[in-house]
């Protein structure tokens, strides 16, 4: 692999529970980065994993009546187990118990801020919540509880150490402002930027074993604490890479890598963008790149949360649209600036327009007029007329598009320029009339026979192109569409990458009807 590096990262979630659809849609939006970046020949690394060590998870294993380690064990195979079912690529899955490696690592870089003069102990008290393992402060709060869990808070009052985050306010800020650390979308760096140069205060990055419940990495040289999870928990991204010997991939991926990616839910910004930042900085090492922040999918106005007991199991959803139809379904919907309702109606409505009407037909079509009117191969075409130009001008300006969507973290601008292609392919079809063409060629009109032989390579190379385009986003739509059209392989995103003589397979639905509702509402 030469191309330029590029590693991506999901926030690694809680085991206290399975896996909902939240989860499910931020490792497709990782999965279609990776993808995406590896399809332009990028040295691409992806990881994901699970947070093992929160309160939480103890505090459900406790509901349980059953061992911690039991319950992470458990919950982790259950998210590690998504890959088949959402057809993800991640080359990595870390763990953050029981992993020497994150071990070594998060207590290396530990050290590294406690040398810098960074870590310092005192005693505090705030209002907690364990859900979100996080302090927070009286005006932050809803009547007494969580923003986002509408639970009570706690009271804690602790003797910890804290990281010296006010000594970095100035550096955070001016990393954002440029955009040495990109914050994505824009509303979510003003956002944190506000919060930055508002002053930062100091956080606590330790816990009492008795309020852990012993479970946890120790403090480095004072096993009276245990660390608090979210500084354990950032250090996944380069522990993953053996920041711990400073091994070759964490120089390749993460020291020497332009690109630095952190995908992560709008709740977690604040850790991703400022606690993780400075914690770096104060060891020494570089920051992330990059932090996508995407807005929530709600059920009845509420965030889809384990603990408020609305989440929609993914599988479900699999079951009934396929892994290529939840991923499409997922990212078209995805909200840009606010929250949006998850709904069965809506998915299904999603499906059927777009990938069994749009795609599905059109690819029916181009093979099945293949097969009735050149015997199932492709023939050489002629010269274009205007309507071939439209489809390979659109074509041609495809992978700039893309290029920009993605960039701004815009995965639904980005399919919504694929299916530009798509609906012009098909208004295609209607201008062209294959149908008519084979009527007057029988008649022994050659005009007809030339015209059809262009119509029949235009449809069937524009079906090849959008299968490529969309191999990030329906890595299994590709290789249906591909076998189709009787490749081993979908190509380049050049036009005439199908080869003429090529005899095409049968044709298949690709996205049959739905014949059940869809699990949700």
């Amino acid at each position: 692999m030469t191309g330029r590096k590029y590693y991506v990262t999901t926030a690694i979630p809680y085991v206290n529970a399975k896996p909902h659809v939240g989860h499910a849609l931020l490792l497709i939006l990782a999965d279609v980065l990776a993808r995406y970046h590896r399809q332009r020949g990028d040295d691409t690394w992806s990881l994901t994993g699970t947070d093992d060590n929160s309160l939480s998870n103890v505090l459900a294993a406790e509901a349980e009546g059953i061992p911690i380690q039991e319950l992470v064990n458990r919950n982790a195979g259950l998210f590690q187990a998504l890959r088949e079912p959402l057809a993800l690529s991640f080359d990595d899955f870390i763990r953050t118990s029981g992993n020497p490696k994150h071990t070594a690592g998060a207590q290396k870089l530990w050290r590294a801020c406690r040398r810098n003069d960074d870590v310092y102990r005192r005693y505090y008290e705030g209002q907690y919540c364990v859900r979100c393992e996080r302090f927070y402060s009286d005006d932050e709060l809803d009547d007494g509880r969580c923003p986002i869990h509408h639970r009570p808070t706690e009271l804690v009052r602790e003797d910890n150490y804290f990281f010296r985050l006010s000594r970095y306010t100035a550096q955070l800020a001016d990393l954002i402002a440029t955009d040495r650390l990109r914050v994505l979308p824009e509303t979510r760096k003003h956002e944190v930027l506000r919060f930055v140069q508002s002053g930062l205060e100091d956080f606590s990055i330790s816990r009492s074993p008795a309020r852990a419940r012993g479970w946890g990495i120790p403090v480095p040289d004072d096993p009276g604490q245990v660390m608090y999870v979210w500084f354990d928990a950032l250090c996944n991204y380069i522990t993953a890479l053996d920041y711990a010997a400073n091994g070759e991939r964490y120089r390749r991926y993460w020291r020497d890598s332009p690109a630095r990616v952190h995908i992560i839910g709008k709740d977690l910004l604040r850790f991703h963008a400022v606690y993780w930042p400075a914690m770096l900085l104060s060891a020494g090492e570089p920051p992330p790149t990059l932090v996508c922040a995407h807005e929530f999918f709600t059920v009845n106005g509420e965030k889809i949360s384990k603990s408020l007991g609305n989440a929609v199991d993914p599988i479900a959803l699999v079951a009934q649209l396929g892994a290529d139809g939840l991923r499409y379904c997922l990212l078209r919907e995805l909200p840009r600036t606010e929250d949006t309702d998850l709904t069965a109606a809506r998915l299904a409505a999603r499906y059927h327009s777009d990938l069994a009407n749009d795609l599905g037909n059109l690819v029916n079509r181009a093979v099945s007029m293949l097969a009735r009117y050149r015997g199932g191969v492709v023939p050489s075409p002629g010269s274009p007329s205007a309507n071939e130009e439209v489809l390979q001008s659109l074509a041609a300006g495809l992978p700039a598009r893309i290029a920009a969507m993605l960039d701004a973290f815009d995965f639904r601008a980005a399919l919504s320029s694929i299916w530009e292609l798509v609906t012009q392919s098909n208004r295609y079809v209607e201008q062209t009339a294959p149908w008519l063409l084979a009527r007057r060629e029988r008649e022994g009109d050659n005009v007809a026979q030339d015209r059809l032989d262009t119509a029949l390579y235009t449809i069937a190379e524009s079906v090849r192109l959008i299968a490529y385009f969309i191999e990030p986003f329906l890595p299994s739509t590709t290789s249906k569409i591909a076998s189709q059209l009787g490749l081993s392989a979908i190509g380049t995103a050049g036009w005439g990458g199908l080869p003429a003589a090529t005899r095409v397979g049968a044709a298949q639905p690709i996205f049959p009807r739905l014949e059940a509702a869809v699990p949700g509402d």
